[in-house]
Protein backbone atom coordinates (compact mmCIF):
# COMPACT_ATOMS: atom_id res chain seq x y z
CA UNK A 1 0.00 0.00 0.00
CA UNK A 2 1.40 3.64 -0.95
CA UNK A 3 0.63 6.12 1.67
CA UNK A 4 0.27 8.78 -0.96
CA UNK A 5 -3.15 8.43 -3.76
CA UNK A 6 -2.50 11.65 -5.82
CA UNK A 7 -6.24 12.94 -5.38
CA UNK A 8 -5.22 15.39 -3.12
CA UNK A 9 -2.99 17.28 -5.93
CA UNK A 10 -6.01 19.62 -7.33
CA UNK A 11 -6.13 20.93 -3.53
CA UNK A 12 -8.87 19.53 -2.36
CA UNK A 13 -9.36 16.61 0.40
CA UNK A 14 -11.80 13.97 1.09
CA UNK A 15 -13.70 13.73 4.31
CA UNK A 16 -14.87 11.05 6.32
CA UNK A 17 -17.93 9.02 5.00
CA UNK A 18 -17.61 11.00 1.40
CA UNK A 19 -17.45 14.46 -0.24
CA UNK A 20 -14.72 16.48 -0.77
CA UNK A 21 -13.35 20.11 0.10
CA UNK A 22 -11.00 22.76 -0.47
CA UNK A 23 -8.02 21.83 2.05
CA UNK A 24 -8.15 25.40 3.29
CA UNK A 25 -11.80 25.35 3.91
CA UNK A 26 -12.55 25.65 7.38
CA UNK A 27 -13.44 21.71 8.17
CA UNK A 28 -10.10 20.86 7.19
CA UNK A 29 -8.84 23.91 8.81
CA UNK A 30 -10.09 22.95 12.43
CA UNK A 31 -9.54 19.33 12.21
CA UNK A 32 -6.05 20.29 11.05
CA UNK A 33 -4.64 22.50 13.80
CA UNK A 34 -6.80 19.21 16.35
CA UNK A 35 -4.21 17.02 14.43
CA UNK A 36 -1.54 19.66 14.99
CA UNK A 37 -2.31 19.65 18.95
CA UNK A 38 -2.53 16.00 19.25
CA UNK A 39 0.88 16.02 17.96
CA UNK A 40 2.24 18.98 20.65
CA UNK A 41 0.43 16.65 23.11
CA UNK A 42 2.15 13.70 21.68
CA UNK A 43 5.44 15.89 22.43
CA UNK A 44 4.46 16.04 25.95
CA UNK A 45 3.79 12.37 26.28
CA UNK A 46 7.74 11.66 25.05
CA UNK A 47 8.46 14.10 28.10
CA UNK A 48 6.44 12.20 30.80
CA UNK A 49 7.53 8.60 31.97
CA UNK A 50 6.53 5.92 30.47
CA UNK A 51 3.13 4.21 31.72
CA UNK A 52 2.65 6.81 34.59
CA UNK A 53 -0.20 8.60 34.94
CA UNK A 54 0.49 11.66 33.10
CA UNK A 55 1.35 9.11 30.47
CA UNK A 56 -1.71 7.83 30.68
CA UNK A 57 -4.16 10.98 30.53
CA UNK A 58 -2.19 12.02 27.73
CA UNK A 59 -2.64 8.79 25.57
CA UNK A 60 -6.48 9.17 26.66
CA UNK A 61 -6.62 12.77 25.53
CA UNK A 62 -4.98 11.91 21.97
CA UNK A 63 -7.88 9.15 21.31
CA UNK A 64 -10.36 11.01 22.00
CA UNK A 65 -8.71 13.91 19.33
CA UNK A 66 -9.33 11.02 17.01
CA UNK A 67 -13.00 11.26 17.75
CA UNK A 68 -12.88 15.19 17.60
CA UNK A 69 -11.35 15.09 14.30
CA UNK A 70 -14.09 12.35 12.72
CA UNK A 71 -16.65 14.51 13.85
CA UNK A 72 -15.04 17.81 12.14
CA UNK A 73 -14.39 15.76 9.23
CA UNK A 74 -17.60 15.19 8.55
CA UNK A 75 -19.97 16.91 5.77
CA UNK A 76 -23.51 17.99 7.26
CA UNK A 77 -25.37 15.73 5.56
CA UNK A 78 -23.26 12.30 6.88
CA UNK A 79 -23.45 13.19 10.43
CA UNK A 80 -26.30 10.98 11.32
CA UNK A 81 -23.76 8.24 10.44
CA UNK A 82 -21.34 9.69 13.05
CA UNK A 83 -21.32 6.90 16.63
CA UNK A 84 -21.42 8.61 19.77
CA UNK A 85 -17.86 8.29 21.25
CA UNK A 86 -16.01 6.24 18.45
CA UNK A 87 -16.59 9.07 15.42
CA UNK A 88 -18.86 11.56 17.54
CA UNK A 89 -17.88 13.73 20.62
CA UNK A 90 -20.01 13.37 24.06
CA UNK A 91 -21.29 15.19 26.47
CA UNK A 92 -19.63 12.24 28.47
CA UNK A 93 -16.56 12.72 26.66
CA UNK A 94 -16.64 16.55 28.48
CA UNK A 95 -17.54 15.58 31.75
CA UNK A 96 -14.62 13.22 31.24
CA UNK A 97 -12.18 16.46 31.04
CA UNK A 98 -13.92 18.34 33.89
CA UNK A 99 -13.42 15.48 36.66
CA UNK A 100 -9.80 14.79 35.30
CA UNK A 101 -9.65 19.27 36.05
CA UNK A 102 -11.23 18.67 39.17
CA UNK A 103 -8.78 15.46 40.28
CA UNK A 104 -5.29 17.25 39.55
CA UNK A 105 -6.43 20.81 40.55
CA UNK A 106 -7.50 19.47 44.35
CA UNK A 107 -3.89 17.99 44.44
CA UNK A 108 -2.27 21.09 44.96
CA UNK A 109 -3.12 25.31 44.99
CA UNK A 110 -3.71 26.79 41.69
CA UNK A 111 -1.80 29.90 40.37
CA UNK A 112 -4.20 32.82 40.93
CA UNK A 113 -2.13 35.24 38.84
CA UNK A 114 -0.66 34.44 34.64
CA UNK A 115 2.10 32.01 34.76
CA UNK A 116 5.90 32.47 33.51
CA UNK A 117 5.60 28.79 31.21
CA UNK A 118 8.72 26.63 30.85
CA UNK A 119 8.94 25.19 34.78
CA UNK A 120 10.04 22.27 32.75
CA UNK A 121 10.04 20.34 29.61
CA UNK A 122 6.96 18.43 30.05
CA UNK A 123 5.25 21.33 31.30
CA UNK A 124 6.40 23.36 28.61
CA UNK A 125 5.27 21.26 26.37
CA UNK A 126 1.59 20.95 27.73
CA UNK A 127 1.84 25.02 27.56
CA UNK A 128 2.43 24.78 23.99
CA UNK A 129 0.03 21.84 23.29
CA UNK A 130 -2.37 23.97 25.09
CA UNK A 131 -2.00 27.06 22.89
CA UNK A 132 -2.82 25.10 19.99
CA UNK A 133 -5.90 23.83 21.43
CA UNK A 134 -7.06 26.90 21.42
CA UNK A 135 -6.05 27.55 18.29
CA UNK A 136 -8.05 24.61 17.35
CA UNK A 137 -11.42 25.82 19.19
CA UNK A 138 -10.68 29.46 17.10
CA UNK A 139 -10.56 27.53 14.15
CA UNK A 140 -13.72 24.95 15.05
CA UNK A 141 -16.10 27.83 15.57
CA UNK A 142 -17.00 28.02 11.58
CA UNK A 143 -16.44 24.29 11.41
CA UNK A 144 -18.32 22.69 13.90
CA UNK A 145 -22.09 21.49 13.16
CA UNK A 146 -24.93 22.95 15.22
CA UNK A 147 -25.07 21.39 18.30
CA UNK A 148 -21.51 19.22 18.02
CA UNK A 149 -20.00 18.78 22.16
CA UNK A 150 -16.04 19.96 19.63
CA UNK A 151 -16.15 23.45 21.26
CA UNK A 152 -17.26 22.77 24.85
CA UNK A 153 -14.29 19.32 24.41
CA UNK A 154 -11.91 21.91 22.98
CA UNK A 155 -12.36 24.64 25.68
CA UNK A 156 -12.24 21.60 28.64
CA UNK A 157 -9.35 20.47 26.99
CA UNK A 158 -7.30 23.68 26.98
CA UNK A 159 -8.18 24.09 30.61
CA UNK A 160 -7.00 20.80 31.75
CA UNK A 161 -3.44 21.09 30.15
CA UNK A 162 -3.17 24.42 31.84
CA UNK A 163 -4.19 22.25 34.78
CA UNK A 164 -1.58 19.16 34.03
CA UNK A 165 1.20 22.08 33.02
CA UNK A 166 0.85 23.35 36.71
CA UNK A 167 0.62 19.71 38.08
CA UNK A 168 3.75 18.92 36.57
CA UNK A 169 5.71 22.39 37.30
CA UNK A 170 4.45 21.55 41.27
CA UNK A 171 5.59 25.39 42.18
CA UNK A 172 4.97 27.68 39.24
CA UNK A 173 6.63 30.90 38.25
CA UNK A 174 4.28 33.85 38.66
CA UNK A 175 4.27 36.87 36.55
CA UNK A 176 4.70 39.17 40.02
CA UNK A 177 7.37 37.18 40.90
CA UNK A 178 9.72 37.92 37.63
CA UNK A 179 11.97 40.25 38.33
CA UNK A 180 12.16 42.87 35.30
CA UNK A 181 15.02 42.62 32.57
CA UNK A 182 18.37 44.55 33.99
CA UNK A 183 18.58 47.94 33.22
CA UNK A 184 14.36 47.97 32.76
CA UNK A 185 14.25 48.56 36.49
CA UNK A 186 15.97 51.96 35.98
CA UNK A 187 13.81 52.97 32.52
CA UNK A 188 10.57 52.61 34.42
CA UNK A 189 11.82 55.07 37.73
Amino acid sequence: MRIYTRKGDDGTTGLYFGGRVAKDSALPTAYGTVDEAQAFIGLARAEAQPGSELDQLLVAIERDLWVLMADLATDEANRAKLVAGETLVTDAMVASLERRIDDLSARFTMPSEFVVPGGNRVAAALDVARTVVRRAERDSLAAAAPGSRVIAYLNRLSDLLWTMARWQEGDSLTARAVAPLAGEAEKGA
